[in-house]
């Protein structure tokens, strides 16, 4: 292959992580803990988008597990979107990290 065939050939891989990161961008991840009772969902752009708990949970005794399970939703999802991400990006790349933030 030619210079001028990888030059395209790396433009349209380009173009395609581009749109697999706009795509990711605005996936959203969910997540519960407590058997429902916490939800979070966060996008691919790593943005907590919304969080809800349920009315049961909020008094002075559970504030402390509240918080944990809030925080676990939120890692949660999170790891859930990195994942997403690290599939379809390598699945455009062959396993190749890319510069830039690909």
């Amino acid at each position: 292959m030619n210079m001028q065939g990888l030059l395209k050939q790396a433009q349209k891989m380009q173009k395609e992580l581009a749109k697999v990161e706009s795509e990711l961008n605005s996936t959203i991840y969910e997540e519960t803990m407590g058997g429902g009772v916490i939800k979070v969902e966060v996008k691919g752009s790593m943005e907590v988008e919304s969080i809800s708990i349920d009315t049961s949970l909020l008094n002075e005794e559970g504030k402390e597990d509240l918080e944990e399970m809030i925080k676990s939703a939120i890692n949660e999802a999170l790891v859930k979107a990195k994942k997403d991400k690290d599939k379809r990006m390598n699945a455009i790349t062959g396993g190749v990290k890319m510069p830039g933030g690909f």
